[in-house]
């Protein structure tokens, strides 16, 4: 409660605003249910037209729109993760555009030449001051740097829209608050972990906004394609970028959709070499451009492609794409049993119906092994596998493979016949054999050897601290006991019953010498010991069906 006054005070305009769009777009449920409508604002301004007839998907969608660049942001990302949200969520999602009026030139040029720390006129030759584009994070201009060659360098200036940091970062306080409050009033979804997500698409986000590490992801892209003419990335301005300022080359091409109407350009070609980029990107380099839509993807003069815009990227380490190769060649092989165990090293441990997982698996591999295999769906109906059986794929899997389908339905518009199973096979073979490569199992070997090295210095010390707590008798255990609710309230009941039993057969044993003394006879036999008979042969029968009683639960 202490937490969710503090957020209230430090951002309750901002959180009133959001109220206001959550309940303009009907979703009234949604805010009882987080407990906010305490922070109903008077004038909530009504409905939105149209609300009613709306589906859920389209009012979170069009919420998440009027609310600004953080949750569009943060729905977009969202939207790449099918192993969550169904495909009515993630379809809508995709609807998501940050397009917005942009910001006039007098608020925006001042800021533009304090980030370069010199007047406009002196950095550049020429600066267009209508914007190319513009988005909810920044705007996008053309302009002429001027860099002591005649003519100068044909850029474009990316530069943040003004006053928007402090604005995002409490959406972001909020966002992490709001996620508490659905994994703690609702248990259904704490295995989706709603804590986690906000942390990582807080960092997504973050990570965003500034663009000197747009600028070096584009850089080490661009460097693992050094040599490769096909492939042109923007080389970066380092002398006039900064946080809220990019300037990079500018690219002279045209996108997929104008291939076809534009001379010299050859789609065939284009898709098959973006085919090729992508793919060497996410398996052998592990650093990907994660937002691979038309826009980002340019046709050059050559039949070369260019990549631009790289606020979102994707990293996967070495581990990964080698998991990653494996499910790749399942999928293409129609091994379920291939597919099973990726899914399994996925899961994090967590318990799971094995015999529905394999079962829903065959499935999938007989529905794609029928027909001509399309990578983009398979993908999507892997992630369904995933959300299915509850399983919680990595965050930069469920990105690539968003990647994956948004970069084959952008190849095909240049394409339509292109195959991306034939560009892979080569690449998924040459990633294999370099897993499984002499070189590559030798250094395995010396890492193995060298832990069990430092293992063997370690042994004797660590045997001799541990000789020497034991017989001081000093050494602890922490031991997990399943069930030791009801194993402590089994020892108690036996504890008790024996209790009583000591006491009742010392009071027996105290008072038998009497009894017999002055034991009355019934028919000739003495009652007392008769009795005393009885009560063992009782005993005897109950101890024996004490063996029979129930076993803790399993």
């Amino acid at each position: 409660m202490l937490q969710t006054a503090v957020v209230a005070v430090r951002d309750r305009a901002r959180l009133q605003e959001i109220v206001a769009v959550l309940l303009r777009f009907g979703l009234d449920d949604l805010v009882g249910e987080l407990g906010l409508k305490r922070h109903t604002p008077a004038d909530s301004g009504g409905t939105e037209a149209g609300i009613a007839t709306a589906t859920r998907p389209e009012r979170v969608r069009r919420a998440l729109e009027q609310l600004g660049p953080t949750f569009v942001k943060i729905g977009q990302l969202l939207a790449t993760r099918a192993d969550l949200l169904g495909p009515e969520w993630t379809q809508e999602l995709e609807k998501l555009h940050s397009h917005v009026t942009p910001v006039p030139w007098s608020e925006i040029g001042p800021q533009i030449e304090a980030d370069l720390g010199a007047p406009i006129a002196q950095v550049f030759m020429a600066f267009e001051e209508t914007p190319l584009a513009s988005a909810s994070i920044a705007q996008v201009y053309r302009a002429v740097l001027a860099d002591g060659t005649p003519g100068g360098r044909a850029v474009v200036v990316k530069a943040q829209r003004p006053g928007l940091s402090a604005r995002i970062e409490a959406d972001l306080r909020l966002l992490t608050h709001l996620a508490g409050l659905l994994e703690d009033q609702w248990p259904a979804l704490a295995r989706y972990q709603p804590r986690v997500v906000a942390r990582q698409l807080a960092t997504a986000v973050r990570d965003e906004m500034d663009f000197t590490k747009e600028a070096q992801s584009c850089e080490a892209i661009a460097a693992h394609f050094a040599g490769q003419d096909d492939i042109v990335l923007p080389r970066i301005a380092w002398e006039c970028t900064s946080t809220r300022l990019l300037v990079q080359d500018y690219l002279d091409g045209v996108e997929g959709a104008a291939v076809a109407t534009t001379p010299g350009l050859d789609g065939a070609v284009l898709a098959r070499r973006g085919a090729r980029a992508f793919l060497q990107m996410a398996l052998r380099d592990g650093l990907f451009h994660a937002d691979p839509h038309p826009g980002n993807l340019l046709a050059l003069a050559g039949n070369r492609v260019g990549f631009i815009d790289f606020g979102l990227v994707g990293r996967l380490s070495e581990r990964r794409r080698g998991q990653l190769v494996v499910l790749l060649r399942a999928i293409v092989e129609g091994s379920a049993q291939g597919v099973t165990m990726v899914l399994l090293a996925w899961s994090s441990g967590a318990a799971h119906d094995l015999g529905r997982l394999e079962a829903t698996v065959e499935n999938f591999v007989a529905r794609h092994g029928s027909q001509p295999l399309s990578l983009a769906q398979a993908l999507q109906d892997f992630m369904g596998i995933a959300r299915e059986t509850s399983i919680l794929l990595p965050p930069d899997l469920a990105l690539l493979f968003k990647s994956f389908v948004t970069a084959e339905g952008m190849l095909r518009q240049l394409d339509a016949t292109f195959d991306v199973v034939e560009v892979a096979a080569p690449i998924v073979r040459e990633q294999l054999g370099a897993r499984y490569s002499l070189r590559r199992l030798r250094r395995q070997r010396e890492a193995v050897l060298a832990d069990l090295y430092d293992l063997a210095d370690e042994a004797p010390q660590t045997l001799r601290l541990l000789m020497y707590r034991l017989r001081q008798g000093r050494i602890g255990a922490d031991i997990e006991i399943h069930h030791i609710g009801w194993l402590a309230g089994a020892l108690e009941r036996s504890a008790t019953r024996l209790a009583i039993a000591v006491v009742t057969a010392a009071a027996i044993l105290g008072l038998a010498p009497h009894l017999m003394a002055m034991s009355p006879v019934w028919f000739g036999v003495p009652v007392f010991p008769a009795l005393g008979i009885v009560a063992v042969c009782v005993g005897i029968v109950l101890l024996l069906l004490s063996f029979r009683r129930r076993r803790a639960p399993d």
